[in-house]
Formats: structure tokens, sequence, C-alpha cells
């Protein structure tokens, strides 16, 4: 299948352009829009064509066969510029918009909306005549664009619709944004000349960024009928390639005489010259193209699939390609949720690169002009985290949460004022879940986090302020629905389960791009939740391969990678929230923690924070809580302990105003109490057990900066280092308590093994050892040993106990077993006198 050729444009009208817009411009001096807008002419426009009227009669008879365009009132010598196949009227769309820019009030648009009696002056007032004003002493983006010298405009497109001069834009706005998109940019342009003459404009251009269309699209409802349309979609990043340079403008130089000629590029294409333009020379198939002459542009194709929480039942996510041009590129990254405005482009694909047959099915792309973040109730990502190693967003926040406005910020402080401040936010934390107040308040401290610190002069680049915390506990306790709540709000988060989730599904794969066939890197849960927390649930149930990824990243914050060729180190600055069960089911009292779950030690002593969440037989608790249920069903208000909860909207904002601009310190009275907070947890074993080490010691003060960031105080104080240790406190007593001893032992958490096991273990030693050298046989066997051995002992010693015992004297070297099972024998190698 060939592609159909484009309607012939006159000679007259091709003489006539300067650059590939597709529309007629008097500017001839100017650097036209069309010319370096990448989003609008990454693809061929088959039947949209522009014919220059400059001779009505002969133009109009090569390139028509319908009736003459001629003005409204009928003057046939006032000839209408239209864009070929299209009805776009040049002059009229870009009148219509040049009306809007200068009429457009707020008031017109809070009058349908939400009417009320009083408006203020600046909202009666002409919005963007304001915006261009700098003396109005108004933040604006196009007194912003002149003082930063950058040239982009964001559009609400529903504004065009709520003023009479655009409503008609609006509709070519989104039916052929090739061609309005330019002519939109030239309007800006000339309102900008106008309204500040003295600029030199020279070379520059405008970009019009539209976003806001009324109608969000899901990924896999883009049809046919949405090709070269303007459409908004909501969806994940998931890859983002590095940047690919865009030849805007091609060098060619003659290999015979050096003639030099260029080549703009034409709807994606650029035209090498056949022969040497010096007619002197006229030398056939001799321009050569210079690279380091021509003219690039940024160019970035990412990949983008839909949200989790729109596939629909049964179905699997579908992804998309982007392809993002000039100022977009590189400001999102993967795991950031979007709203992408863009133009959907169907382009063939040829059977063989050497042939001009192109097959039938064509591939989709998604052109985008305007990127905003997508989701209202979660978290922004710390100001330390997005800003590090990245460049800052140039595009349109809309969606994300925004507390800079006058009036969130007095509701913030007010808050910040309230007696019981810390009580009140943890009660709006999952306020249906009944009781659990710690672990609420760890929680709550955790989506605040602590301040991250990079001391170059310390030899360690950067401090982790991010607090990971682990409930572990009985069927039916509310953890999952803990993380639930957590996954809303949190920035870049990432929901998984343990049983469903690999290494490389955490960390990062290696994978096949289905278009370019190259191998590419996928980001994991873990690295799509840089800068947000990770939730996992049944954390127990993972393998032992994908929970050693984990070390990593709960320490360092990083993911190494080296496959396929590819060797990296990727972030991962996330926190991590994980819910694990006990290995029988039910929680056994008489069994450390360590006993009851199916987790390394080493994994364990890197939280910060561990809650056990128990079902204890209570009769007064368990009659509260069937009512606090009860009510839920019952109920639109359901009894949640108290009436002064936060709305989760709120709290979001509250959370993320405290997240960017407050960044609390240690005092010297912080540091002292928190040594001396340190110095007793350490007292509490006894003298004998380890009850903390340094982990804990960075846990407090994680935590108390936390605490200290959500009363928004700029300094660390004593009442904040005193709430961080005794969170851990608590924490301790319940998971690094030994039962038998009644004591804290952080062994039991860092080694697995506690301070009354191993003593215990060495007591068994030493008398098994002794009961050895007794016997004057070089051969004992087993079941022999173990029988003897608890005939001498006051305490019944179990087949593991003593096959462990037997194990350490066997590295030792004192004796060695052989046999299989009911036949082993015991050997003695040497005595314990002759060692010692």
């Amino acid at each position: 299948m060939a592609m159909p050729s484009s309607p012939p444009r006159s000679a007259l009208g091709s003489s006539h352009l300067r650059s590939d817009m597709s529309y007629g411009t008097v500017r001839d001096g100017l650097q036209t829009p069309r010319r370096s807008r990448g989003d609008v002419v990454s693809s061929p426009q088959v039947a949209r064509h522009l014919a220059l009227m400059t001779d009505p009669v002969s133009d109009y008879a090569l390139n028509s066969a319908g009736p003459f365009p001629t003005s409204q009132d009928g003057d046939p010598t006032q000839v209408i510029k239209v864009v070929w196949g299209t009805a776009v009227e040049i002059d009229e769309v870009m009148r219509d918009f040049k009306n809007f820019l200068l009429e457009f009030t707020q008031k017109s648009r809070l009058t349908q909306e939400s009417p009320r009696g009083f408006y203020t002056e600046s909202e009666k007032a002409p919005f963007y005549p304001q915006l261009m004003d700098q003396a109005s002493g108004i933040k604006c983006c196009l007194t912003i664009m002149r003082r930063t010298r950058t040239r982009q405009l964001n559009l609400d497109c529903q504004n065009l619709l709520h003023h009479h001069s655009g409503k008609k834009v609006h509709g070519l706005l989104i039916d052929y944004p090739a061609e309005v998109l330019p002519l939109l940019d030239f309007a800006a342009m000339e309102v900008y000349i106008n309204t500040y003459p003295e600029d030199d404009m020279r070379g520059e251009s405008f970009m019009i960024r539209p976003f806001n269309i009324g109608k969000c699209i899901n990924t896999r409802d883009l049809g046919p009928a949405d090709i070269d349309r303007l459409v908004t979609v909501k969806g994940l990043m998931l890859r983002t390639s590095s940047v690919i340079p865009n030849v805007t403008k091609a060098f060619f130089q003659c290999l015979v005489c050096e003639q030099s000629a260029s080549s703009e590029a034409d709807r994606g294409r650029i035209t090498e010259p056949t022969k040497c333009p010096n007619q002197v020379c006229g030398a056939l198939n001799s321009m050569s193209l210079i690279h380091n002459r021509g003219q690039y542009a940024d160019k970035q194709v990412c990949r983008m699939q839909e949200m989790p929480e729109s596939i629909p039942d049964g179905q699997t996510p579908q992804s998309i390609s982007l392809v993002v041009h000039d100022d977009l590129v590189d400001v999102c990254k993967p795991g950031d949720r979007l709203e992408i405005t863009a133009v959907f482009r169907g382009v063939p694909v040829r059977v063989n690169p050497r042939q001009r047959t192109v097959k039938s099915l064509y591939r989709t792309y998604l052109d985008v002009v305007h990127i905003k973040k997508s989701d209202k109730k979660r978290l922004t990502i710390d100001d330390e985290i997005s800003n590090h190693g990245g460049k800052r967003a140039a595009y349109q926040g809309g969606d994300e949460i925004e507390v800079q406005s006058e009036d969130m910020i007095a509701k913030i402080k007010e808050i910040s004022t309230l007696p019981n401040l810390y009580e009140t936010l943890a009660r709006s934390v999952a306020p249906s879940i009944f009781e659990h107040d710690d672990i609420k308040k760890g929680v709550l401290l955790q989506m605040f986090g602590g301040t991250n610190k990079t001391f170059h002069k310390a030899g360690s680049p950067r401090y982790r302020g991010d607090i990971n915390v682990l409930l572990v506990g009985d069927p039916g306790t509310s953890k999952s629905q803990i993380l639930s709540y957590v996954h809303k709000i949190a920035p870049r988060g990432v929901y998984t389960s343990g049983k469903g989730s690999s290494a490389v599904g955490l960390t990062a794969y290696v994978t096949r791009d289905p278009d370019t066939r190259q191998l590419v890197l996928e980001s994991g849960a873990l690295v799509l939740s840089d800068g947000g927390i990770c939730c996992i649930d049944e954390f127990d149930k993972m393998s032992d391969a994908t929970r050693s990824v984990l070390h990593e990243v709960m320490e360092q914050q990083t993911v190494s990678v080296a496959k396929a060729g590819i060797i990296t180190t990727l972030n991962a600055r996330t926190s991590l929230l994980a819910a694990a069960n006990p290995i029988h089911s039910q929680y056994n009292h008489r069994l450390p923690m360590v006993d009851n779950i199916d987790l390394p030690p080493t994994l364990i002593s890197r939280f910060d924070l561990l809650y056990l969440v128990l079902d204890i037989v209570n009769e007064q608790s368990d009659r509260r809580l069937a009512r606090h249920i009860l009510s839920l069903y019952l109920e639109d208000a359901p009894e949640t302990g108290g009436t002064d909860i936060i709305p989760i909207d709120t709290l979001t904002s509250y959370i993320s105003y405290a997240r960017n601009h407050c960044h609390p310190v240690l005092s010297e009275e912080s540091s002292a109490v928190l040594v001396q907070c340190y110095l007793d947890l350490r007292k509490l074993g006894g003298g004998k057990q380890i009850t903390a080490t340094t982990r804990q010691l960075e846990s407090m003060i994680r935590l108390a900066e936390a605490r200290a960031r959500l009363r928004l105080s700029p300094d660390v104080e004593k009442e904040d280092v005193e709430e961080a240790s005794r969170l851990i406190r608590e924490g301790l007593k319940e998971s690094a308590m030994d039962p038998r001893t009644g004591l804290l032992d952080m062994d039991l958490l860092t080694t697995g093994q506690g301070s009354y096991d191993r003593g215990h273990l060495e007591d068994m030693r030493r008398e098994l050892l002794n009961l050895l050298n007794a016997s004057d046989k070089t051969t004992l066997r087993w079941a022999d040993a173990l029988a003897d051995f608890n005939a001498q002992s006051s305490v019944g010693v179990s087949e593991e106990q003593f096959s462990r015992v037997l194990g350490e004297l066997e590295q030792q070297q004192y004796i060695k077993v052989t046999g299989k099972r009911g036949l082993r024998v015991i050997k003695k190698l040497t005595t314990g006198q002759d060692r010692e």
C-alpha cells in the first residue's frame, strides 16, 4: 500500500513560504512558530494544506473545485485565508484568540461555575492583560515569561468555553490542533509585542500549551476517530529514553566546489539537494551533510501505562508511546502520575526500510503538548529529592496539590496552632480504623519524614530521612487497611503484595523495546516509588531472593543493576511500609517476634519502627470495636473517637506544605536529650543484653525531625526527642522482648538469637563436651548420647537443640558426625583438654 500524495501547492504560494508552516504570514523577519514546534510537525499531514490566495483565480482553480471563498459581506475581492481541508479561517481564529486574551475575565467563568454575590477587582478586570502588567504585582505566567526569557503559556481550555470569542477556537483546537496551535502562537506573539514593544523578539516564538480540554480518554479507548485530534490521557510513566537530537535545519556542502545550502525539516522530513546550487558547478549528487553545522531540537520518547485504578476487571494494563519535545524533555520521571494533553498520531510502517510500500496497520503514539500532575489527593515530592540531579518541571502543575494560595496557607497556619495538634493529626489518619493510636502516630511521622542531609566532609554522601515501618500481627487487625490509606495519599507510591512480587519486579528488569527492538531498563516498584512510600503487603510471603534486594534499598536507598550490558545505579529514595503475618497465622506469645515471622534478622533491624498488631480477647474492648464497625454501616458519621478529624484533602495539603517548607535541624538542647535517651535505652537490658544500637539512635533522630516538621518548627525541641524515644521504646518492648526473661534484647532482631539462648547453648556445649571426654569410647551412637545427656540434665533438651550443639562442636573440629537419621554416629577427634 502506498501513501497518497498531497494536493500540489501553487508555484506562487510556495515561493512565499519561508518555513514549513501550513499557513501564510506577513512576518517574514520573525522565526515562525511552526518551525520551532516539534509537537505539531512530527508526522506529515496528508490532506491538510493552506491555500495562499495571493492570486485568487489561478490559485483557487488549481487547488479547489468548490465555490470561491469570499468574505461574509460577499465582497469577491476580499479573500479569506483558510487551511486546506479544514474549517479553520486563519484571520478569524487569530482575531478571536486576541479578543479572548484581551477581554476574558475570571468573573465570567466564576459566574457560570460557582456564582457568588461579591467579586474582587482583579476578578472583574480582564485576566490576561493583568498577567502582562508588571505593575499589578500578580505572580503570573507572562510576567514570569518575560523575566525568565521563557516563551511558553499554559492555556486553560475551560477559559475558552466561558468566553464568546473562544468557544469556536476551542472546537477548532480540539479538531485541528496541528493547524490551530501555530495560529494561537502567532496571536499570543502579537499581543506580547503590542504589550512590550521594547522587547526584541526577533528569532523567538511563543508556544501555547493547552490543557484541561474537558474530557479525559482512557488509553484503551483511543481509536481511529481520534487521530490528529487533541486528546487528554491519564497514566503512569513507565520509561523515559535519553534525549534524542532532532534535526530542524540540515546543512549541506558540495564536495566539488564547497558551496553550502540548508534545508529545513518539513513535517519531519529533510529534503536533500540533488544538485549543487552553484550555477558554475551544478554537480549532481555532490551535496554532503555536515552534522555540526545543522540545527537540532531536543526530543524524547517515553512509555506511559494507564492508571492501575482505571483498569477494567480481568484486563491487563495497556501502554502507549509518548514523544515530547523542547522544554518538556526530562520534566517527568518513571513513577509519575501524569495527565497528558497531546495530539494522537498514526504513522505508517514500511514493509521494508528500502521500499516505499507501507503496511495497512499504522503505529500510534502521542505528540505531547502539555504535561501536568494528575492526582489531587497525593502528597507532593520533597523539594530536596525533586531538585536533586534533576530538572525543574517546566509544565503546569495543575492537579498536584497547590498549597501556595493565601487561603490555604492561612488554614495550614491555623491548624499548626492547635493545642493538641499531634493527637488530632494522628486521629485523622485512617479514621475508620479503631484505636491503634501508636501505629497511626508512627505512620503519620513516616509521611512527614525526616530531613535528608548531605555531609560531604563526613565521608558519607547522604543521610536518609525516610522512615521504614513494619507491622506484624494477627489476621484481621487492619494492617492492609492502613497500607491502603497511606497509598492513597503517598507521592509516587506503589502498592504491591509479597507473594506476587519478584526481585526484578521490585528493582529493575531488562526488556526489549517493541518499537526499536533494543534492550531497555524497566523500573520496578521500588524505583517507581522514588521520593514516595512503597507499601508491601504479605511481606513474609516473599521468597529469599526477593527479600535480598531490600537490604541495599532500605539503607543505601539505591538499586545497583548489572544486566545485559547495562550497568547502572538507580535511585530508590523511598520509605517502606510493610505488613507481615505470623508463621502459624496466630502470634505465639511464648516465642520472640523473630521466631514468629519468617524474616531474616538483618532485614528486620533496618526498620525504624516495628509494631505488633495483636488480637487480644477483651470483652470491653471487643464491645467498643463491634459498635465502631456497626456504625460504619449504619451511620454517615462513624464513631471514630472524636469529631476533630481533619479531612483527607486538608491533611494532604498540610503534609505537603510541611515537607516542602520545613527542614528542622537539631539544637544543642535536643542533641543532649538525644544522647541521654539513647543511653537510657541501652540500660534497659540490665547491662547483659544489647537493647539498642546506633541504628536506633539514627531512627530516633529521623522521628524527632518528623515530629518537628509536623509542628512546622525550624528546630527540633526536647518534646520531639522524647516522643521519638517513646515510640521506639514501645516498639522494642513488643518486638525485642524476650518472653523467657522479660528483658529487652536487640540481639533477637539483629542476629535472631537472644542472649539467653546463647548462654543456654554455651552451657549445653560445655556439658556435652564433658560427657564425651568422660567416655572411654571413641565413637558413640547419636541416640545414646542424647539419652545420656538428658539423663544428667535437669532441663530436657530437644533433638533440634542437641543437633545445633553438635553442629557447633563439629565446626570446631572436636567431633565428627557420620551416618543418617537413626544410624548416626558421633566420633571424637580430640579431647577438650588437648584443644585447650
